[in-house]
């Protein structure tokens, strides 16, 4: 490889905000054709490496090299950097739902790359747009292109956003965690769509990521990078078997374990914390023209969903996108209308604020973004205190701080550490920190059933660990209960008792976690699970 020219090349790379240093002198080579992956966890400084290579941080200040085929691109002027962005080196983003114009149809973006880049008529990018359209696997591309990007699903926005990076034919793909905002079995697809176009094509590929999985599926060489340093580098069969760095052997060793868990053999006698009959859930369907006044339609997003949940253990929810996940969720919550039976040691849901006040004490959410849930106005005792105040108003207030208090610790949060932890607002805390708030949050009003919506999806491996053996910690000190929503196997193989697997709102499987997890009877399963954990060997 020594003697192949190189293609992109950093030496001596530093990245500063206002005189504080964020990545400190990266030394790292791309060859031509090469599919390498960028790893960290967040706040190492992976994307903030890949997008100095674009010029795309306007506040950064860059010293060092970046050589492309040769050429310094912290030397070249701003219209060369025009031309270089898109033409020779292409970005895909994250979350495609923001880097997509929400005011373009996704044809219109891919044609106005053509036009601007290969100078093309407008008919002929129309044209090539709903061609690469169909490269990256759009079912219906010619009505695709006439779609505002709200209008698609995760994986088709994604193959969109793909197919806008490919549309100049570029040499190097930067792909910033291009698969995280997607279901497991849609990020395989992806991975494996991204790996055809690039032996198709010839392009590199950099690929930046914190799931080891798809490391190991994908790339060929790999970087390692913590705190801004770049600690370690090599083949990807080296590193994973042979790594050299503590940093990169804790990554390695970031699977959740199932050590922690408590055992539980459910039989026919055991007392049921909730039980579900039939559980259906229904949409209202619009129905265009006159035929609108006279005509109801519904979609069924759930159908005839049976299943229990006794105190003390999790049931996994597992399926793709669209399998009805989410509105099992919701209507155990109650917080859509649902039709069967489903009861909470004999309670209800009542469709009222007032009549469901104390089922709504004893079941409680942990949503999947961390962020997101929590309110950017209200200081971290505002949040927590907030199910206090409403379901046990006749507390104090010293009574109330202290509660608050006592769950904060028990969730690995202390004014030790924080000294004004209670007067603290959400940005102020990490990803994983603020998921303990969000748990904190739920815990306080001792609630029996936690219903967990991907509650690590978004956080590093390593935090995510670390939340997973407090979840199963909670669960021997409380006794509590979770229905566990998650795309992650891994996940699954820690925290499950029992596991149901839904594919387009039908339970397909259901049983105990090792059963499901490593015996599966049905054929929808096993594909999942060769998805959902392409890095192991799955006997079928």
């Amino acid at each position: 490889m020594d003697t192949t020219p190189c293609l992109l090349e950093l030496k001596d790379l530093h990245v500063s905000f206002a005189g504080q240093a964020v990545v400190h002198g990266i030394n790292l080579r791309m060859y031509p054709g090469e599919r390498m992956a960028l790893v960290g966890e967040s706040g190492s400084g992976k994307s903030v490496t890949a997008l100095s290579v674009l010029r795309l941080l306007e506040s950064a200040e860059l010293q060092g090299q970046v050589l492309w085929q040769g050429q310094d691109l912290l030397q070249q002027s701003g219209p060369e950097m025009q031309r270089i962005r898109g033409d020779e080196i292409a970005m895909i983003f994250q979350e495609p739902m923001t880097a997509l114009n929400p005011l373009m149809t996704v044809g219109q973006q891919i044609s106005e790359v053509l036009q601007l880049k290969k100078f093309q008529a407008p008919r002929d990018a129309d044209a090539r747009a709903v061609a690469l359209l169909a490269e990256t696997g759009i079912d219906d591309p010619k009505r695709r292109f006439a779609a505002y990007p709200h209008q698609l699903s995760g994986g088709q926005r994604q193959r969109a956003m793909m197919a806008m990076a490919l549309a100049a034919e570029p040499k190097l793909l930067l792909a910033d965690e291009p698969t995280t905002a997607l279901d497991a079995s849609l990020r395989l697809q992806m991975l494996e769509l991204l790996s055809d176009l690039q032996q198709k094509t010839g392009m590199a590929v950099l690929l930046i990521t914190h799931d080891l999985a798809l490391v190991r599926h994908f790339a060929e060489r790999i970087a390692v990078m913590e705190k801004g340093h770049l600690v370690e580098q090599g083949s990807v069969s080296d590193v994973f078997a042979r790594a050299q760095h503590p940093y990169t052997q804790k990554l390695l060793d970031s699977r959740p374990s199932r050590e922690g868990l408590a055992s539980f053999q459910k039989s026919a006698a055991t007392e049921k914390l909730m039980e579900a009959k039939g559980l259906q859930v229904h949409y209202p369907l619009a129905v265009s023209g006159w035929r609108g006044w006279f005509q109801k339609q519904r979609f069924t997003a759930l159908y005839g969903a049976d299943f229990s949940l006794v105190p003390g253990t999790t049931l996994g929810v597992m399926g793709e996108s669209g399998s009805g996940k989410s509105s099992l969720a919701q209507a155990v919550l109650g917080l859509i209308p649902c039709e069967g039976g489903m009861s909470f040691r004999g309670q209800t849901w009542q469709n009222s604020p007032a009549r469901d006040k104390s089922l709504r004490q004893k079941v409680q959410v942990v949503f999947q973004d961390p962020y997101g849930s929590l309110s950017p106005r209200m200081t971290v005792g505002e949040i927590v205190s907030e199910g206090l105040r409403l379901h046990q108003a006749q507390l104090t207030e010293p009574e109330i701080e202290s509660r608050v208090l006592a769950t904060l610790v028990e969730v690995g949060l202390n004014t030790l550490d924080f000294p004004d932890l209670l007067s603290r607002y959400p940005h102020a805390f990490s990803g994983g920190q603020r998921q303990r708030i969000a748990l904190a949050r739920a815990l306080v009003v001792e609630p029996e059933l936690l219903v967990l919506d991907e509650p690590t999806s978004a956080l590093d491996v390593t935090v995510q660990k670390q939340i997973l053996k407090l979840l199963q910690n909670l669960q021997k000190t409380r006794g509590i209960s979770y229905l566990l929503i998650t795309h992650d196997i891994d996940v699954l193989r820690a925290m499950a008792h029992e596991v149901m697997v839904l594919q387009s709102g039908q339970v397909l499987e259901a049983g105990p976690a090792h059963q499901v997890l490593y015996e599966p009877s049905h054929e929808y399963t096993r594909s999942l699970l060769n998805a959902f954990a392409p890095g192991d060997a799955f006997s079928t």
